[in-house]
């Protein structure tokens, strides 16, 4: 793909059937049984589901969201064979830092609607949707690791015309942010992420720094990824088959991850929102791919040389597992931040806080 590829304008307009569909489905839903007094412990309770699809029928409205996810300017490209959708919000500054922003599963660019105002002062936005997401589908082959997103993502800030940027990525995407400082460090100004992950390298001594807390967040880590991280990993095909058939099992899988992450319940509609995109889309296989290509492809499992391009870190006051010892061994760090509030969904969730963040964290790269 070179500069001279074609970018198409997307309009989001979901057929009137399909939405009659959802509805149809969702008034059908056969629910399962659940043991008496049964809480989180075992996943999404059936009554947070029955409420939560109550909401859906009869509260939420998903073409006023549509008007208002229309008003962002979002086009489309095809970069190693991949649709990539993606919004483009330009700053009233002409001399504005492009910036990448980047979500992850259960995410979408949906998460990043009400840090759009604040950032586009200082910044021009790509918010991209990752491929086998939302509108970045259907997946044209196998093989779309962290590292293949990374280069497509450096390819499509070049379509653009962006010669110098920084990238912000969350989840998956802080994963493909930093391989884009990796693939193209001369490119990319900085990257900023809401969580990192940075693990052991069976070195006695650098574990043997770790706080109290950085070997309790350790500890933890695994036992807050273990149950969906293991579906998707090895059987993402066999997880579409009940996901892409049921909306609220798909509803049910995601809000099992919002109750564990996010630092409070976020907005029902902007939830549903999310939700509906994954159904209306067909996403509930494409998007789980990612975490079977990473747990196979044995190139992410080699060590890599540390990232030089400067990194900043923001994590929220629960649910992220940022380790700093691990993190300073893998990237540069030049800016750390804790937040009391918020969760992993931090721009959903502290719009205000996280934009500061990343402003803060540029304005000192300058």
């Amino acid at each position: 793909m070179t500069q001279n590829a074609s970018v198409v304008p997307f309009h989001i307009d979901i057929p009137e059937a399909e939405l009659d569909a959802l509805r149809d489905r969702l008034v059908q839903t056969r629910w399962p049984g659940e043991l008496p007094g049964d809480d989180w412990s075992r996943g999404t309770p059936v009554a947070h589901a029955r409420e939560l699809v109550e909401h859906w029928l009869t509260g939420f409205d998903w073409r006023a969201q549509e008007r208002r996810l229309n008003e962002l300017p979002q086009f489309t490209t095809v970069i190693d064979g991949q649709t990539i959708h993606f919004a483009h919000i330009r700053s009233d500054d002409p001399g504005a830092l492009p910036l990448l922003l980047l979500h992850g599963w259960p995410g979408s660019f949906v998460e990043f609607l009400d840090v759009i105002e604040p950032l586009t002062k200082e910044f021009h936005l790509v918010i991209p949707s990752l491929p086998g997401f939302a509108f970045s589908t259907p997946l044209a082959e196998p093989g779309w690791t962290a590292t293949r997103m990374a280069g497509a993502f450096v390819e499509l800030m070049a379509v653009l015309g962006y010669e110098r940027y920084g990238v912000q990525g969350g989840d998956t995407g802080a994963f493909v942010a930093p391989e884009m400082g990796h693939l193209a460090p001369e490119r990319v100004v900085g990257i900023h992420l809401n969580g990192i992950l940075s693990f052991p390298a069976g070195d006695e001594e650098e574990d043997a720094r770790l706080s109290e807390t950085e070997r309790q967040r350790s500890a933890e880590l695994e036992e807050a990824t273990a149950g969906y991280v293991a579906v998707q990993s090895r059987s993402p095909q066999t997880l579409a088959f009940g996901l892409t058939d049921s909306p609220a099992g798909q509803l049910a899988w995601i809000a099992e991850i919002f109750h564990r992450w996010a630092g409070a319940p976020v907005d029902r509609d902007r939830f549903l929102t999310n939700v509906s995109i994954y159904w209306l889309t067909g996403t509930a296989g494409s998007s789980a791919q990612i975490y079977y290509e990473q747990m196979n492809d044995p190139m992410a499992w080699v060590p890599k040389p540390r990232g030089t391009v400067p990194t900043g870190v923001l994590l929220a006051g629960s649910h992220e597992y940022g380790i700093r010892p691990y993190a300073e061994r893998d990237h540069t760090i030049v800016h750390w931040s804790q937040k009391d509030d918020g969760g992993h969904f931090f721009a959903m969730e502290e719009p205000e806080a996280f934009a500061m963040d990343v402003r803060r964290f540029f304005e000192n790269l300058t």
